[in-house]
């Protein structure tokens, strides 16, 4: 029964997209079903909304339309399958020709330049998908860390705790060789070689090279300098292959790429990504020591904008720069309140309009996962098309984030060992020096801030006397002069 509800909710959205031929690609993440077009035109926006599985539609570097966790990785294989059924048909029936894939491809380009894509976001965007990748094994291994840490606590099945700190620890003393390999992939370089020049930075051989006049360590850099020398050497493994005749290429172009970028890795990235790195982790010390309630409050209160103008994704390798360094990430918490502020706000919609049913359906069935830290069904299914709730949903975070960064400030700091989950997924792991008991007290006290902030600015300002008369006849949200779903892009750690 639920892979026939699957593969219907998929046969409903393939005709809206323009069907087979308009599908470059398919992939998804925890909530979104993504998928690059050949022609924009062809895609009916009104009529996908109105799916009953659809929570909403971004429209991005792809096209994304959300689907929900759990929902989302049962749909895609079957959009997948209809997709190919789809052109295997087609092919049978009239070949597409070179000319209709020439016009198509040119229209997906002029698109893509024209939807928002400054050149720093899309550097942002590709400096993400070199992380996204690794958010699986940063959750795995965190939940883990987390569990020997409980063990060694409590003293329970000490024969366990080095094969639990091997598994966790396992991926993180080798996380700069999977940066180096995903970078090299996603600009267009040979990944094995960016694997290969980001190996240098963790081999424990480095301790033994004294580069003008500083002493090397193994992990010197981390992942921001695996990020550096394997783009490096993507630029030389160009420039070999434009000069290095076709007969020797084989042996020659990898040699040079990574002899080349390894000396500069060697010779100076090292220590430059060490230092950047050194700084981040010193700056975000700062930051929540002497900044306390103010910086929580500024944190929380502005990650929801920062997701919709697509700028959050520079905070992926601070994030893994300080997982690397202090075993956490002491912003993640704090960001996360932005999604209580969310799930408060939603809250308050859901009491203050009890005759739209539809909305209200919506809010059902999107609560469970806002709580859960997945907060693009909440966002892109209720607040952003009314407007004012997305507004009193920041409040809602900043003041989560206050109350978060007042206890750093007080004492009581904390972090997360992985990036990816938020809310209530958060709570396995959580690390600090206080205490499992006073980390999780201080993080749960956050989210019921964040919570109760955010209905409150939501019951009170969240609208106008005129959207209440509006909204409670008619199922349909209206927009209160704000963006609608259309132009929000990329929620936090999908």
């Amino acid at each position: 029964m639920s892979t026939d509800k699957n593969r219907a909710t998929a046969a409903a959205i393939l005709p809206l997209v323009g069907g087979p031929d308009n599908i470059g690609s398919i992939a998804h993440c925890m909530t979104r079903l993504r998928i690059a077009l050949h022609d924009r035109s062809l895609v009916d926006d009104e009529a996908l909304r109105a799916l009953p599985a659809v929570l909403g539609v971004v429209e991005d570097e792809t096209y994304q339309i959300v689907l929900g966790p759990g929902t989302v990785a049962r749909v895609t294989p079957e959009f997948e399958a209809l997709v190919e059924e789809g052109r295997s048909s087609r092919t049978a029936r009239t070949p597409v020709t070179a000319e209709e894939l020439a016009d198509r491809g040119a229209a997906l380009k002029q698109a893509q330049k024209a939807r928002n894509s400054t050149p720093v976001k899309l550097f942002l965007r590709r400096i993400a998908n070199v992380f996204v990748p690794l958010i699986p094994a940063l959750i795995g291994c965190g939940i883990i860390a987390g569990l020997n840490g409980v063990l060694l606590n409590t003293g329970w099945l000490p024969a366990v705790v080095p094969a639990l700190a091997a598994i966790a620890s396992g991926f993180m003393s080798l996380i700069a060789v999977f940066v180096g390999y995903n970078t090299a992939k996603e600009f267009g370089g040979t990944p094995v070689l960016g694997g290969a020049v980001a190996a240098i930075i963790v081999f424990p051989g480095v301790a033994k090279i004294d580069a003008f006049g500083q002493h090397l360590s193994p992990g010197q850099g981390g992942v921001l300098g695996a990020l550096a020398a394997a783009f490096l050497a993507v630029h030389v493994e160009r420039l070999c292959r434009r000069w290095v005749p076709e007969a020797v290429d084989a042996l020659v172009t990898p040699t040079l790429t990574v002899l080349v970028s390894g000396l500069v890795t060697i010779y100076g990235l090292m220590f430059l990504a060490g230092e950047v790195a050194t700084a981040i982790g010193s700056a975000a010390t700062w930051l929540l020591s002497a900044g306390g309630a103010f910086a929580g409050l500024v944190l929380g209160g502005l990650f929801l904008p920062l997701v919709m103008l697509g700028l959050h994704q520079a905070l992926i390798p601070i994030h893994t720069t300080l997982i690397e360094q202090t075993g956490h990430t002491a912003l993640l918490p704090i960001l996360a309140m932005a999604g209580a502020g969310q799930v408060g706000a939603a809250l308050a919609v859901y009491c203050r309009l009890p005759r739209n049913r539809s909305l209200r359906t919506t809010i059902k069935s999107a609560l469970p996962a806002g709580f859960l830290g997945v907060g693009e069904p909440l966002i892109y299914g209720v607040s952003l098309p009314l407007g004012r709730p997305f507004v009193t949903a920041c409040v809602g975070g900043a003041a989560g984030g206050a109350f978060v960064g007042l206890f750093n400030q007080l004492g009581v700091a904390f972090g997360s060992t992985a990036i990816g989950p938020s809310g209530w997924a958060l709570f396995p792991l959580l690390d600090g020096g206080s205490g499992a008991g006073v980390t999780i007290a201080v993080y749960a006290g956050g989210l019921a801030v964040g919570y109760l902030v955010g209905f409150a600015a939501t019951w009170f300002f969240g609208f106008t006397r005129q959207m209440l008369t509006d909204l409670n006849t008619d199922p349909q949200p209206v927009a209160d002069a704000a963006p609608t779903a259309d132009a929000g892009k990329e929620p936090a750690m999908t």
